[in-house]
């Protein structure tokens, strides 16, 4: 999962897009980077390994005086957390261009192998997003005689999404035209458009979640359509162009479960919200398959569950309290790359507080159980607190497949819910009753303010593809690529070389 953002301003950008990448930063915290450009200075770029905090100070940020701009927070899909691949992208044929990607394309390895045959373009990473950059690049190139124009770009993004397959939310910076953004014709990665109006002019900003508008007082617009493409020229000219072939919008349904913030608006649903209702709907199961439950207290695992585990407190009648206090400068532990690095984060992560525990049954509430390693060391945290029996919930349905559309979701065999019943999990993670959210009753939640939206892309918990391009050969290649073992070998790899800051 990655942040993209994009802004077009009658003012100097840096400090903005600064600001919208901090909001962000939950979406990526493995590199982050800002690209600026102006007649006068040019293109102005800073991008590394790190938190945005780490990557840009004073002296970066006063060099950036650009009034358009775009930024990206990453972590890595595929890759190794050390890797050297942090964005923006840049080409310098048939423009400057720099992009910026949220997702993963399913085709990259057969698109890669035709930019370089065919297309005669050099590729230098292995990483999807300089794959999109090439594709729009080359599109561009076949038909442009002399300045692009927002038609120009249109066909070449049109292009683009015939070729592309996958999930991707892309900004883009065409030197001396403007931004570009747009969004996979499943609409699977979220984009949303603002705009604001300051000393008389329009201000336009492109984010992947409207926290990030919010904060710098933009006024949200709408979402980006699937498939649609936003050109923002120069000079703050806007200029709309829906893809003529995008499918059914299918939205990840794990933004709302994980990802996303829960003051986002994402596809005119409210994360918030939609979280309330995983928690009222959680405890209509507890109270169907759980009648005579003997629940003390519900204790959310930090930050993600709260919402849902005090719906779900209020509908069974018992008290609600903060368990346990977590040291907020730790990483996110599933997208971890080593179990061994996963088992330690934990106990630096989250402290119990004894007397919330003490003789009490308590029911632990977490938005998903993906490896089971940290609900496993959380159970055991609590029993070590004094707890007389320990239950466990989730606001989500087992994941028991990988998702391909952008999220690290670890090899098919390191989720624990894979090939496994509720009972076994229940078992290695040692709880004395393991609760999961129902996928309808996910969908209900999540869906509920927007009936326009009829489906979502639920693959992670349900196995379906919704680009019906994803072959078991391909998930094959992707636990090959993603399983533990292989992110070491790439990390020893990375190891070796030396963390250049592009500068």
């Amino acid at each position: 999962m990655c942040g993209v953002v994009g802004i077009v301003s009658s003012e100097p950008v840096n400090q903005s897009l600064y600001n919208a990448l901090t909001v962000m930063q939950h979406r990526g915290q493995d590199a982050a980077g800002i690209v600026t450009w102006s007649d006068e200075q040019g293109l102005k770029k800073r991008k590394g390994n790190g938190l945005v905090r780490d990557v840009f100070h004073s002296r970066h940020m006063t060099d950036m005086c650009g009034t358009l701009g775009i930024g990206h927070v990453r972590y890595p899909t595929a890759g190794g957390s050390k890797s050297s691949e942090a964005q923006p992208f840049y080409v310098n044929s048939p423009y400057g261009i720099c992009l910026a990607h949220n997702g993963n394309l399913t085709n990259h390895d057969d698109l890669a192998e035709l930019l370089i045959r065919e297309d005669r373009r050099h590729l230098s990473t292995d990483s999807d997003s300089e794959v999109l950059l090439n594709v729009l690049a080359h599109e561009l190139q076949i038909r442009v005689n002399g300045s692009p124009t927002a038609e120009n770009v249109f066909d070449a993004v049109d292009a683009l999404h015939k070729r592309c397959k996958g999930g991707y939310a892309v900004v883009a910076l065409i030197v001396g035209f403007g931004i570009v953004a747009f969004r996979d014709p499943n609409g699977i990665r979220p984009l949303v458009l603002g705009e604001r109006e300051k000393h008389g002019h329009k201000d336009y900003m492109v984010a992947s979640e409207s926290v990030a508008l919010d904060v710098l007082q933009f006024s949200r617009l709408r979402d980006v359509r699937p498939g649609e493409c936003i050109v923002i020229e120069n000079n703050r000219l806007l200029h709309c162009h829906d893809f003529p072939d995008s499918k059914v919008h299918t939205p990840c349904i794990f933004e709302y479960v994980y990802f996303a913030r829960p003051d986002s608006i994402i596809d005119e649903l409210s994360v918030y919200k939609a979280r309330l209702r995983m928690g009222e709907q959680l405890a209509g199961k507890i109270v169907r398959d759980f009648k005579d439950h003997d629940i003390d207290v519900v204790i959310p695992i930090p930050d993600t569950s709260r919402t849902s585990a005090l719906q779900v407190a209020y509908h069974l009648g018992v008290k609600y309290r903060e368990g346990f206090i977590k040291n907020r400068y730790i990483g996110r532990t599933f997208i971890m790359p080593g179990q061994e690095e996963r088992k330690k984060s934990v106990r630096q992560k989250l402290n119990a507080i004894d007397l919330e525990f003490h003789n009490k049954n308590v029911l632990l509430l977490d938005d998903s159980i993906v490896r089971g390693t940290t609900s496993k060391q959380i159970i055991k945290l609590a029993r070590d607190a004094g707890a007389r029996k320990v239950y466990f919930a989730s606001a989500a349905p087992p994941v028991r497949f990988p998702n391909v559309y952008g999220i690290d979701m670890p090899a098919a065999s390191e989720l624990i819910a894979n090939g496994r019943t509720v009972e076994e999990i229940q078992e290695i993670i040692g709880a004395d009753r393991l609760i999961y959210q129902d996928l309808n009753g996910l969908v209900r939640s999540v869906r509920h303010g927007n009936s326009s939206i009829t489906e979502f892309d639920t693959s992670c918990f349900s196995g379906e593809y919704v680009t019906g391009d994803v072959t078991e050969e391909y998930l094959h290649e992707l636990e090959e690529r993603r399983n533990d073992a292989a992110k070491q070998k790439r990390e020893a790899h990375y190891d070796k070389k030396p963390n250049v800051v592009a500068l």
